[in-house]
């Protein structure tokens, strides 16, 4: 049985990479700092590590197939980021692992092309990017050198799935229940989303097709490219009821932002609000076949059951 240990496992792609994993029929450890996993991951083996601790990571590591970096310090802090992107490189050089890693589009900077495929040129503008293009540039390096093999699956912003934290719930349905749906930017504007099951069951098919791929992979996965408009008919749709559309109220966000670190963190990126963009893939079909893609009306209608929003209404639909 193939294994793969899933770092960053309590965290909200963590533990949707460990599910699908685990469903389809992979030995799967979850690693953490507490050593302890959702109650959704049972099947899970639980392992405690600190992935600023390289001995202890690899030791975690040891005698696992491959290894998923869903390691997501705290959004206003990146200074960890990069030391323990060298602490999985390391880790997996020892055991001889199969990396996989979450892209964003973070790279492509501002103004952000409309259309992002696998050769779009990358230009970061924020510190985030920078130090997500520093992570690839980290992973290609030892891929070339021989000495691990990473398969990059890009996408954009998460929704649905277990857990809070995305802009989705944050933001975009945090006053469904009051009637109102609040757009984070122009609601015309195309904006990439990914379903984070999707996100997910991609990783798995990458895994059952790696005698395909090279030592480095950059792949996109297209998810749902859609306008704040469309979202909202989406999740009216699920509401059963139409919903008064509220704006967010980005200049609290930027007077503030001198002094909350969170805010500054998120003022920093809000360029991926106001700029249109979306993305496309040359290659990830032909590697593993239909890309998986739930439709947003289902997708959102699962989003919302996650997070308890669903309507009496809809619940037995």
């Amino acid at each position: 049985m193939t294994s793969i240990a899933v770092l960053g496992a309590s965290g909200r792609l963590g533990r949707a990479v460990a599910k699908a994993f685990l469903d389809a029929g992979y030995d799967v450890g979850g690693v953490t700092r507490s050593g302890k996993l959702p109650a959704e991951l049972a099947g899970v083996t639980a392992i405690t590590a600190d992935a600023l601790d390289r001995e202890a990571l690899t030791q975690a590591t040891q005698g696992f197939d491959i290894v998923f970096n869903g390691l997501s310090p705290v959004y206003s802090d990146w200074s960890s980021v990069l030391p323990m992107a060298e602490n999985v490189m390391a880790a997996c050089a020892v055991n001889g692992a199969v990396h996989l890693f979450p892209g964003t589009v973070y790279n492509y900077g501002s103004p952000i092309p409309a259309v992002l495929t696998e050769e779009t040129p990358q230009h970061p503008t924020t510190e985030k990017g920078r130090i997500r293009l520093a992570m690839e540039t980290l992973f290609r390096s030892e891929a070339e050198a021989g000495r691990v093999r990473t398969v990059l699956l890009r996408a954009g912003d998460f929704f649905g799935g277990k857990g809070t934290g995305s802009w989705f719930d944050l933001v975009t349905a945090s006053k469904v229940e009051k009637g109102v749906y609040t757009a984070a930017g122009p609601v015309d504007l195309v904006h990439e989303w990914v379903y984070l099951p999707d996100f997910a069951r991609g990783f798995v098919m990458l895994a059952q097709n790696l005698d395909r791929m090279g030592a480095y992979e950059a792949l996109h996965l297209p998810g749902h490219a859609v306008t704040e408009l469309e979202m909202k008919a989406a999740v009216e749709k699920t509401m059963v009821r139409p919903l008064k559309l509220a704006s967010m109220p980005w200049w609290v966000l930027r007077a503030g932002s001198p002094f909350v670190p969170m805010w500054r963190a998120i003022v920093s990126m809000s360029y991926l609000r106001f700029e249109a963009h979306r993305l496309a893939s040359d290659r990830l079909a032909s590697l593993i076949g239909e890309i998986p893609r739930t439709p947003l009306d289902q997708a959102a209608r699962e989003a919302l059951r996650d997070l308890a929003l669903l309507p009496v209404e809809s619940q037995a639909a």
